[in-house]
């Protein structure tokens, strides 16, 4: 005779040797576990559930059965419902979306704003704390300013809906580069899906800003998660685009693009283009004379 032998096993391994036995120990536990004495389980109920058509528990039975046994009705024989989503799944769902709601928030502020007057000033003033964030950042490392550097982003971003004309320019400038940085300090902590998130934010702010510096700059950005994903072929896509314009370029951007595709060109096995790029690379390192406050990875950590 059919019957349901992964829950009667279950039951076996919690020292249930009878359905009886078994049937009333669920409902004490079910009784403790929510609190409320009208939970019950009838020997024929489980019964049933040893047999062919065990059926499907209720969502609190299921909840009880989980907690006695170690296991979710669909791994003790039960014929799981079409749409069936295990309480604990609804949990991780939330923990993803409070992971995810925390890596964005600062990048996706819903408008609109009060309109403001924004000072042309404010503009050195957040290029020079990026300089700061830069020498704190081989201090302190990315834990300790992901949360400051966001913060900044984020009033960048409010500021740049109330700016017009250059200041405006200006601030998506920097705004590209604050994004740039979160995204290195996710990457360097380890967490990619945040790394992503960033680098896709700060090509967007590039684009908009309508500065080919950033632009390739975004691009190689894009290109470090990739290496760091193990896509070679992407890498040497996204640094090649970079260098179509190779001579429109300030050094820097140049280099770094060189540099992220020889690391393209290893991960694709290809050690003699890598090596080769990266003596080009160094013949370009004499020529690095910006001022620009991003991207400093040809003479400090950050890339």
């Amino acid at each position: 005779m059919a019957r349901n032998d992964a829950l009667r096993a279950a039951r076996l391994r919690r020292g249930w040797r009878s359905i009886e036995a078994a049937a009333d120990a669920l409902t004490r536990h079910g009784q403790h576990l929510l609190g409320e004495r009208h939970f019950t389980v009838s020997a024929r109920t489980w019964r049933r559930w040893e047999g062919e058509r065990p059926g499907w528990p209720a969502e609190e039975t299921a909840v009880v059965l989980h907690d006695a046994l170690g296991h979710w009705p669909e791994d003790l024989g039960f014929t799981t419902p079409q749409g069936w989503i295990r309480p604990d799944h609804h949990e991780e769902e939330q923990v993803s979306r409070r992971a995810f709601t925390s890596i964005t928030a600062a990048a996706l502020g819903t408008g609109p704003f009060a309109s403001q007057y924004v000072d042309p000033a404010l503009v050195d003033y957040f290029q020079q704390q990026l300089e700061g964030h830069y020498r704190a950042d081989m201090f302190l490392g990315p834990h300790d300013l992901i949360g400051t550097v966001s913060a900044q982003y984020q009033l960048i971003d409010k500021l740049v809906r109330s700016a017009k004309g250059e200041t405006r320019r200006a601030l998506l400038r920097a705004g590209a580069a604050y994004a740039a940085l979160v995204g290195w300090l996710y990457q360097d902590a380890g967490d990619m899906d945040g790394a992503a998130f960033w680098r896709g934010v700060t090509q967007e702010i590039a684009v908009r800003s309508r500065d080919p510096h950033l632009i390739g700059y975004s691009l190689v950005n894009q290109a470090q998660v990739r290496t760091d994903l193990g896509d070679g072929h992407a890498v040497v896509e996204l640094c090649e685009a970079v260098l179509e314009d190779a001579d429109q370029l300030v050094p820097k951007v140049r280099i770094m693009a060189m540099q992220q595709l020889a690391h393209g060109a290893s991960l694709t096995g290809d050690r003699r283009v890598a090596d080769r790029l990266l003596d080009r690379a160094d013949r370009f390192m004499p020529a690095v004379d910006d001022d620009l406050p991003w991207g400093n990875a040809c003479r400090r950590t950050p890339g």
